[in-house]
């Protein structure tokens, strides 16, 4: 018998994955050609170019050693260029020893999260909010805290004064968001540190930052995404090249450490020693390889950009009520007559599969999935638009 935690926590689960099964059903039952997937953030597009250059010369290269273990923190090259990396794009002042290489974002959180937190700890996080950090943090035996953004899904700073407290110990934040594509800008940003460190001064203790950043590079309109871990100092940046190279089954990205950080060489020594004992052991070698070449690389972002303008257009004209998204390859209208799963059921009888909001902490919206083929998107905006 499974235990009792898992249980439930598989009861609720992920609407993404829920709705991803769903999906997988209804195309055996009508022909995978006749559902149209909005659901799962799972990109069409194949890596860049480069990518596949880059793995064609690490397979033909047979100098030993590369498949070993390291340090569990990554290889110290690697480390390195990311940190070279990260100061060239004034992103972060780091250095090789800040750096811990991960498997990708989810295990960097993971990681984070099993370092600083003790059992009764409290994490906020902003709705809607990237359902997985709600399990990330009962890993660790700690208390969810939900903040409400504002109705233009920024963050919202009374709100946060009033959850913040003696037992928080970190605020999760994503920009650019999933599910919404918010960009928080560099003024909201600094607000947030002016409110932490006068929390910090209030309840005499460390509250860290813990960004979020797959989706950093996926920003529209010549948007720049101004990173919080450069700018407040017990702040940890997330990573992961699952969305920038589209190779989200190869798990691989890292945690980057503001160097200013209290206490911080322990901090990274407790990250290392998290990385080994929660059976990661270390990023894989050949992605880490890989990744070392491919710093500057991404896929084209335009082509989400293309089918956010598309949609967006479309919905909107129908009547659909949409905060416009600045990034990631999102999407998240109100949905008509304001219950979700209502409205997401009339979808899947048009065969159109779409994820509630209540599966991000805001009911009434629903979020579509554009990086999918365009076949898939032009049916299936049709059909929402039909319901509408």
């Amino acid at each position: 018998m499974i235990s009792k935690y898992i249980n439930q926590a598989m009861e609720q689960s992920s609407w993404i994955r829920r709705m991803f099964e769903v999906g997988r059903e209804m195309k055996l039952s009508y022909g995978a050609e006749n559902v149209y997937d909005l659901s799962l953030g799972n990109p069409i597009l194949e890596p860049p170019l480069e990518f596949f250059r880059v793995f064609q010369k690490i397979a033909t290269n047979t100098s030993s050693g590369k498949h070993r273990y390291m340090s569990n923190a990554g290889f110290e090259d690697v480390r390195e260029k990311v940190a070279l990396y990260l100061q060239q794009k004034n992103l972060l002042n780091a250095e090789m020893k800040n750096i811990v290489m991960s498997c990708g974002a989810g295990g960097a959180i993971n990681v984070i999260l099993k370092t600083i937190m003790n059992p009764g700890d409290e994490v906020i996080i902003m709705a809607p909010y990237f359902s997985e950090y709600i399990f990330y943090i009962h890993n660790q035996q700690g208390k969810v805290v939900v903040a409400e953004t504002d109705d233009q899904f920024n963050l919202d700073l009374e709100e946060l004064d009033r959850k913040i407290t003696a037992r928080t110990k970190a605020i999760i934040i994503n920009s650019p968001n999933n599910p919404t594509g918010k960009i928080y800008d560099k003024k909201t940003l600094m607000g947030l540190v002016m409110l932490l460190k006068e929390c910090q001064k209030k309840y005499q203790k460390d509250i860290y930052v813990i960004s979020d950043e797959p989706y950093r590079e996926i920003a529209f309109d010549d948007k720049k995404v101004t990173s919080i871990v450069s700018l407040y100092e017990n702040s940890f940046m997330a990573y992961s090249w699952s969305k920038s190279l589209a190779v989200p089954g190869d798990r691989i990205g890292y945690i980057a450490v503001n160097p200013e950080m209290n206490d911080v060489n322990r901090v990274i020594d407790g990250m290392i020693f998290s990385t080994r004992i929660l059976g990661f052991i270390n990023a894989t070698a050949v992605m880490q390889l890989a990744v070392r070449e491919l710093l500057h690389a991404t896929v084209k972002v335009n082509y989400y950009e293309t089918k956010r303008d598309y949609i967006y257009k479309k919905l909107t004209r129908a009547g659909y009520e949409i905060v416009k998204p600045e990034g990631t390859f999102y999407i998240f209208p109100k949905a008509p007559g304001g219950d979700d799963l209502e409205f997401i059921e009339k979808a899947k009888e048009k065969r159109v599969l779409i994820v509630p909001g209540l599966g991000f902490g805001r009911a009434g919206y629903f979020r579509i999935s554009f990086c999918v083929d365009d076949r898939t998107i032009a049916r299936g905006v049709d059909k929402l638009v039909e319901l509408i």
